[in-house]
């Protein structure tokens, strides 16, 4: 664990400590965790407790039988009490984020998620003045903006494959616009790139950016992708990204002009 928190774990978003704090406190960090996690199981490691920002989760009760699967989702309203189509309203407006579908009757279609990484339906789990309900104030809609892909203007069939494997793989830390100023991308530390910056793309390369996005980039959130996407699917991306965020200092190899 030590070696994990010092050095990171390769292929991983697990960075390296190494040059953020020292070895001493690195060796804290770890008894912290065994201790109260994996040995102790203290309650303030424990979900939806007060020391983690959950002073009343009893306010969610009704919403309580769909979270532990006891009602499916999918239950027609008819068969529905009243309290337990307030407690589904609930659940999918204040539970559904972290606790997914839970249980339904009729699996339907495999769903296609798309990467949005920010709190939806304008959800918080805090009471505020402002809040009335449990979903009625979110913090998401600074981020919303960049959550909105640019339009390519007659794009080539690479680049439409480009925008479709780093919509689905990357915007998640780069955010849809490029920017990295997203939900998840404002807590990674360091950001991820601005791919829309001209000072963070001044000096980016084709083949600078193949070998970050094949080998990760250590030190940092960036993670290896040679086990999730081919060389020619690595090219479409670096194509997509020429033409929908900034142009590269050199042409890209292998990119097509169809």
């Amino acid at each position: 664990m030590i070696n994990a928190v010092t050095y990171g774990r390769s292929d991983t978003a697990m960075l390296g400590f190494v040059n953020t704090i020292s070895s001493e406190d690195i060796a804290l960090v770890v008894d912290f965790v065994r201790r109260e996690f994996m040995q102790n199981k203290a309650r303030n490691t424990t979900y939806h407790t007060v020391e983690n920002g959950w002073p009343d989760h009893q306010q969610y009760a009704l919403a309580f039988p769909f979270a532990l699967e006891e009602i499916a989702l999918d239950t027609p309203s008819e068969q529905l009490g009243a309290q337990q189509r307030t407690g589904r309203r609930i659940f999918m407006q204040s539970c559904v984020t972290c606790h997914d579908r839970g249980r339904v009757n009729d699996e339907g279609v495999i769903w296609d998620p798309r990467p949005v990484s920010y709190p939806r339906n304008q959800y918080s789990h805090r009471q505020t003045e402002a809040a009335a309900s449990p979903d009625s104030i979110s913090s998401a809609s600074p981020y919303a903006r960049h959550e909105q892909a640019p339009v390519l203007q007659n794009p080539t069939m690479q680049e439409k494959e480009g925008e479709a494997l780093f919509q689905k793989n990357c915007a998640f830390c780069h955010a849809p616009d490029g920017t990295g100023k997203n939900w998840i991308g404002s807590f990674l530390e360091p950001h991820p790139r601005n791919l829309t910056d001209p000072e963070n793309m001044r000096e980016m390369t084709a083949e600078r950016l193949r070998q970050v996005i094949r080998d990760g980039l250590p030190g940092t959130t960036m993670s290896a992708w040679k086990g999730v996407l081919d060389a020619g699917q690595i090219t479409a991306v670096i194509a997509y990204i020429n033409q929908a965020f900034h142009p590269l200092a050199s042409a890209p190899d292998g990119v097509t002009a169809d």
